[in-house]
This record gives structure tokens, sequence and C-alpha cells, in this order.
């Protein structure tokens, strides 16, 4: 089975369910990254201290883009409107989950980044001097 087709059964519901089934599968993994992305910033903030802050926000990112994706799928592959229980409703409010999750981490990785150089530059004046 290749990757189309895993991703496609998954929006569609999977092999057994309603058609609600793609829909909550991709605002779980939303919600999965949305989490994912609020650790790596609060790891990025040193309010938690175990785990690398980038692996958080690159899952964050990843997780983010697989909900939306999913959510996508679903709603171009699903019939009927909002309130015929296909899930449809649930499919709409997965696609900004899924992009709030891939923001948390992009803005994650973006600090990890700027903190990562202010300890570099830190690093580098501690031994050699300071220049001013």
């Amino acid at each position: 089975m290749s990757a189309t087709d895993v991703l496609t059964v998954a929006a569609e519901g999977g092999v057994v369910g309603d058609g609600r089934t793609g829909a909550n599968l991709a605002l779980g993994v939303g919600l999965i990254g949305v989490a994912l992305g609020w650790q790596a910033l609060a790891r990025v903030a040193g309010r938690i201290s175990t785990g690398k802050a980038r692996t958080g926000a690159m899952s964050a990112m990843a997780v983010g883009l697989v909900g939306t994706a999913l959510a996508t799928l679903h709603l171009a592959t699903s019939s009927g409107g909002p309130g015929t229980g296909n899930g449809i409703v649930g499919a709409i409010g997965a696609i900004p989950l899924g992009l709030i999750a891939m923001a948390l981490g992009w803005r994650a990785l973006a600090r990890s980044r700027r903190t990562e150089r202010t300890a570099d530059r830190f690093e580098h004046e501690r031994e050699f001097g300071s220049t001013s």
C-alpha cells in the first residue's frame, strides 16, 4: 500500500468507521501538534529542562503538516455538507489546529536558533575577552 493510499484511507475514515473518523483523526493529530509546539516553546523559554527544543519544534511542524493534510484530504473526499454526519465541520476545525501547530513549531525553532547564537556569542566573549 502506497503512502497516498494510506492517507486516503485515513482521511475517508479508515477501513472501519463512519465519515467522522477521518475528521476525528485529523483533529487528534492537530491537537497533538499544538501540544508539541507549546511544549517546545516552553523548552526554549527554560520552563521545561528536559529534551531539546529544536527536536520538539520540528516534531510540532511535522505533526501539524500531517494533521492539515489529513483534514484537507478528508474535505476533498467527503460528500455532502455540514450537518450530514460526514465530519466536514471537524475537518474544517482541524485545518487551523494543524496550522497553529506549524506556527508554534516555527516560532520555537526560531527562538532556539536565536538562543543558540546568543549562547555562542557569550561563549566567544568569555573565551577571548570582550572586544569593546
